[in-house]
């Protein structure tokens, strides 16, 4: 079963861990790691760093210490500073990085701002094992064709984090990447639904895999799950708050329009995800911004009494 360890010697040698998250996990006290890439590519500036801090805010409301993740300088940052906060949201040179890139930012000296999979290795280190975002990676429309899978995916499959998302985002293709999950051995557990998530919405049209119906059983799922040495991850989806969702049948046209212009472009990899989020909320004048905000905020409440709760199991 995963515990906080002290971080192996060779890890522990590229890794600033904030004084605060030390400390906590040292003590067993509930930890909820946080990604980067929605501060430096998910959202524009000044609402990113704003985003940044409002969520970290909503963990501690919540009992649990927030520890965002990022690689700077090379070195791999669990809990940011307010100055390295604002670096993120406003530094051109911070690259989007998944667990392939690791290796190299880290050699080179580089920025990196982390992805959901790059973030679950990262949080792993430190011994953490859950982690809010926004929404997960999964297998893109059109898969069949590019391949384009999301490495989130691979890293839910053998990584020892929970995380607590909106769903798969809108602009996959859900039913696909819930087949991917389930080949991968991921346990994928709604809360308090019984049909699946679709980030900007409540209803994907797919019934969820897994349901429980509060954080306290969801930590007793990780609890037994990593007890019984089933290693890997969880997809605990917690659908978007009724007032701040947009409905499935509103959101659809816009997720196609974007798909077509991008596709017009001829963008593909990495780039797809931040320019299609980014084409989105033109689209629709601000509203899907002000959707995402609000599920990340929601998420990373439930993920910090999904700690909470956790951490008390665990003596």
């Amino acid at each position: 079963m995963p515990t906080s360890a002290p971080l192996r010697p060779e890890v522990a040698a590229l890794t600033d861990l904030h004084p605060e998250v030390a400390d906590a996990l040292a003590g067993g006290q509930p930890v909820v790691a946080l990604e980067s890439t929605i501060i430096s590519h998910g959202m524009p500036y000044p609402q990113n760093v704003e985003m940044a801090r409002g969520v970290e805010a909503v963990v501690r409301e919540h009992g649990a210490i927030p520890a965002t993740v990022a690689v700077l300088g090379g070195r791999l940052k669990v809990g940011l500073t307010p100055d390295e906060l604002e670096l993120l949201a406003t530094d051109k040179n911070v690259q989007k990085i998944s667990t392939r890139d690791l290796p190299v930012t880290v050699a080179l000296g580089r920025h990196g701002a982390t992805t959901v999979a790059s973030t679950m290795r990262i949080a792993s280190l430190a011994g953490i094992r859950v982690f809010a975002t926004g929404g997960t990676g999964g297998v893109h429309r059109g898969a069949g064709e590019t391949m384009d899978i999301s490495a989130d995916l691979t890293e839910l499959a053998r990584t020892d984090v929970c995380v607590v998302s909106a769903g798969v985002k809108s602009i996959l293709d859900i039913g696909l990447t819930l087949e991917v999950l389930e080949t991968q051995g991921v346990p994928a557990i709604t809360l308090g639904s019984e049909e699946f998530p679709a980030f900007y919405s409540r209803q994907s049209g797919f019934a969820s895999p897994l349901t429980v119906a509060s954080e306290a059983e969801a930590a007793r799922v990780l609890h037994a799950k990593w007890s019984l040495g089933l290693t890997g991850g969880v997809m605990l989806a917690n659908p978007i708050p009724e007032d701040a969702e947009i409905p499935a049948g509103e959101i659809t046209p816009h997720i196609e329009q974007a798909l077509a212009d991008m596709a017009a472009l001829g963008l593909t990899g990495k780039e797809t995800t931040p320019y299609l989020l980014g084409r989105i909320v033109e689209i629709t004048g601000g509203r899907s911004l002000a959707a995402n905000i609000a599920l990340v905020r929601h998420n990373a409440a439930v993920a910090a009494r999904v700690a909470s709760a956790y951490a008390a199991l665990q003596g």
